[in-house]
């Protein structure tokens, strides 16, 4: 079962929550799944919260998983004027666990979303009982990374035809790929809407740049040591954040602990959703028991 739950983020602005779990049993005292300890999920920059589904239902035994589409993602708020920096981010997430009851909260963040992790983390510790990054690097990624991906999104061929033929570039066809990843055609696939002409994101590139600018010409290993609570690190034998990089965020970390899942690049947990669930359910089931 998935339920919506509309938050108020920073701002006023409109999020979408979805809560993945079993209708809950009502007894005496609480209901069974806010006994449960909380987990929030958030994605990555162009992500939705729905693309934490088979996540959140693995988690959904022992766990009350929410994801969160963040402000310019899916069904959330997309202001024309943002805020899309840093403070809106974790302002919003936090909105989210204080509305949603979810204190103390196991953060699951993937890309963009586990840097917002980390900084809220970093900035409420009483919030948060553990927290698992998931492919994102803590240096500074440098202008003319910002400008790799002004080009990249300039050369999207919108708008698509189909959902074939989205599925096809974005896991085929895209210039930037080494190697065909069909995982990667049905992840953009799920951020596509049907318009009038044709498919095209739900999300404004421009929007996606402007939140992007805000965290790629600095660095985040003072934020990373900030994190007092467990927390695991975890990469993808092809993924952008390099063994070395990841390794040292661990010993960066208070309490870090580190997971490398083999044959997958950034997308890993829906590359390789078995092993991203074997590195990530025994910490969690550690990190969250009540003190």
């Amino acid at each position: 079962m998935v339920q919506r739950i509309d938050v108020t983020g920073m701002g006023g602005v409109r999020l979408a929550a979805w809560e993945f779990a079993d209708p809950p049993k009502i007894g005496g005292g609480l209901e069974e799944s806010e006994q449960r300890p909380g987990v929030l999920l958030l994605h990555g920059l162009m992500g939705r919260a729905s693309h934490w589904a088979a996540t959140a239902r693995r988690l959904s035994a022992r766990h009350r998983p929410v994801a969160l589409d963040q402000r310019g993602h899916g069904r959330s708020e997309k202001p024309s004027e943002g805020p899309y920096d840093r403070e809106a981010y974790v302002d919003d997430a936090i909105a989210a666990i204080e509305q949603l009851g979810l204190a103390p909260v196991a953060l699951v963040g993937h890309a963009m979303g586990a840097l917002t992790a980390w900084q809220l983390a970093a900035r409420r510790p009483d919030l948060v009982s553990a927290l698992v990054i998931c492919d994102m690097r803590a240096s500074a990624l440098g202008a003319a990374s910002q400008h790799e991906w002004t080009e990249w999104f300039r050369s999207w061929p919108l708008p698509f035809a189909t959902l074939a033929d989205v599925r096809k570039w974005f896991g085929e066809g895209d210039p930037t790929l080494e190697r065909p990843r069909p995982t990667r055609g049905e992840f953009f696939a799920e951020v596509m809407a049907e318009r009038a002409d044709g498919w095209r994101p739900v999300f404004s590139r421009r929007q996606m740049l402007t939140a992007r600018e805000t965290w790629v010409h600095d660095a985040h290993w003072e934020e990373l040591a900030q994190v007092s609570c467990p927390a695991l690190v975890v990469r993808g034998l092809d993924a952008e954040l390099g063994r070395a990089e990841a390794q040292e965020m661990v010993r960066v970390l208070p309490r870090g602990a580190y997971a490398e899942i083999p044959d997958a690049g950034h997308l890993l947990p829906w590359e390789q959703p078995d092993a991203w669930c074997a590195a990530i359910e025994p910490f969690l089931r550690t990190a969250t028991v009540p003190s």
